[in-house]
């Protein structure tokens, strides 16, 4: 066994570890719940844009984009855009000709221009449209042509309903090894008080709709591994793996 190989197997001891650790399990699920108070998520930003997302979520996807290389990634919810030129950077590294499609039921003017005038908005494409509309799903469409390795990404309107509907028009675009994550999957985990004037929270949200997508096929697995590794995150049991054709 050479030392990479050695090293490789430290980190699955160390993950497996993790993941079997119920009081660390415990204290992180206890740590997001407290800091979501104070909107956490909020604070950090991507080559100048907010981000809206943990940075341990944001290493995860970014060791996701380089090891499976999309050609596209598509992406439900756009708000300020910090997502869309973080996956973009990563293609712009990467190589190649990928790009990003971010689809959004409202894309702000400031948003936009802002998202416009970035260095990396060569490798973004942006399309206002609920994301569960046919026009969308048309555009993503036109985007996969062509034999393209595509990841989705879903993190707009986080109800039930809406997360089912997007999983079901969205799944069959991404290809197999690569992954179909769905964010903040933590609302079925957080009591509701943290969720204010939202139609979603404990019992609605994307777990729910994850759980009872996954019934009804077997394409699609959770890699628990990113969820015990990351220890902090929005997306338990959100990392889909596609497993099969």
């Amino acid at each position: 066994m050479n030392e990479i190989e050695r090293f490789a197997q430290e980190v699955a001891a160390n993950i497996k570890g993790l993941g079997e650790d119920r009081d660390v399990q415990a204290l992180s699920r206890i740590w997001a719940r407290e800091v979501t108070r104070h909107k956490y998520t909020y604070n950090f930003s991507w080559l100048g844009r907010p981000i809206i997302q943990t940075p341990q979520d944001m290493i995860a996807m970014q060791e996701i984009i380089w090891r499976t290389q999309p050609d596209l990634i598509i992406e439900t919810g756009v708000a300020h855009g910090g997502s869309l030129i973080f996956y973009a950077s990563l293609l712009e590294l990467a190589g190649g000709d990928g790009v990003v499609l971010g689809i959004d039921i409202d894309i702000r003017a400031h948003n936009r221009a802002e998202i416009e005038k970035h260095p990396m908005a060569k490798r973004i494409r942006l399309f206002q449209s609920s994301s569960v509309d046919a026009s969308a799903v048309a555009e993503a469409r036109k985007h996969v042509a062509g034999g393209k390795r595509v990841m989705v990404v879903l993190d707009s309107n986080h109800t039930h309903e809406h997360v089912l509907k997007e999983l079901e028009l969205y799944a069959p675009f991404v290809t197999k090894d690569c992954y179909l994550v769905v964010f903040d999957t933590l609302l079925d985990d957080m009591p509701d008080d943290l969720v204010q004037n939202r139609p979603w929270g404990q019992g609605n949200n994307p777990k729910t709709a994850v759980h009872e997508f996954l019934k009804r096929g077997d394409r699609f697995a959770i890699d628990k591994d990113i969820e015990h590794k990351l220890l902090i995150t929005v997306a338990p049991d959100g990392y889909l793996k596609c497993v099969k054709d």
